[in-house]
């Protein structure tokens, strides 16, 4: 008898598991399948300071969040029984979805403090209207779908509090950075409109761990002109600089290399076609 009691307990359970993922698709800011770089397309473009949504991401979940003019991402894990986020644990669905009904406040490591304000819908309305094509000529010859490639800059995106050493005068002054597209830009503080340096990713050459300084948690990016030294307030800190500054700089590589292949193809398409 005990046994069917505690058959009868699971699969209780399991019905109830199931209803909280089925309840999950009828939040009306869960994105479902949306990608990291569409999430921060629409939040960046569409959002404000504060805004947020939950989409699926590899498996699990993930709150992403604008904080001004970056996107952070905040895992979100579901176990069957509960829904936890940060150091909360929520029973269901309802107790989880009332958390963010009372704007939370949540902070990264980074030090950057948010408002949970605005959740992003996933049903917005779109006016039916369309432009009326009035020119449609082809502007090149001979090229074929293999010469479709798609493209768009990475949006992977940080910001946050580091210290960096000084080009002539060696002294370290902690200023504010942001990462967005290919630009690493800083700022005197996080209030300063106007950046004081914007550094060009596509010239780097590598991101590595410093360990020639007197500071800890230190970091270099390496220009032709000049090498800048970085340091961040723990090593997990500046290990998410380096990391996501590393995937910058392989998706700049991928796409120098796509373009540089796509020329190679329409020379030798003008090529062969001056030969005939």
């Amino acid at each position: 008898m005990g046994r069917v009691e505690a058959r009868e307990r699971n699969m209780s359970h399991l019905d109830d598991s199931e209803g909280e993922a089925e309840k999950l698709q009828e939040l009306g800011w869960y994105h479902g399948n949306l990608t990291r770089h569409a999430a921060e397309a629409l939040l960046l473009s569409n959002g404000s300071d504060g805004s947020y949504l939950l989409r699926k991401s590899n498996g699990l979940y993930s709150l992403s969040v604008r904080a001004k003019e970056s996107v952070k991402h905040f895992q979100v894990i579901y176990t069957g029984y509960s829904f936890k986020f940060g150091f909360n644990e929520f029973s269901s669905l309802k107790e989880f979805v009332n958390h963010f009904a009372n704007q939370p406040l949540i902070g990264s490591e980074t030090g950057t403090l948010i408002v949970l304000k605005h959740p992003y819908p996933y049903q917005v309305e779109e006016p039916s209207i369309y432009e009326s094509v009035r020119v449609h000529t082809a502007m090149q010859t001979g090229r074929t779908e293999s010469d479709l490639v798609p493209t768009a800059p990475s949006l992977g995106t940080k910001e946050g509090y580091l210290t960096k050493q000084g080009g002539l005068v060696k002294t370290w002054k902690t200023r504010w950075f942001t990462l967005q597209r290919n630009e690493l830009k800083y700022f005197k503080d996080q209030m300063t409109p106007e950046p004081i340096r914007t550094l060009d990713l596509t010239e780097c050459s590598a991101v590595q761990f410093d360990y020639t300084q007197e500071k800890v948690n230190c970091f270099c990016l390496v220009f032709p002109y000049r090498t800048f030294y970085l340091c961040a307030k723990t090593g997990v800190e500046a290990d998410e600089w380096i990391k996501i500054l590393r995937w910058k700089m392989s998706q700049i590589r991928k796409q120098l290399a796509q373009d540089g292949s796509s020329m190679r193809s329409q020379s030798f398409l003008k090529q062969s076609l001056s030969e005939k």
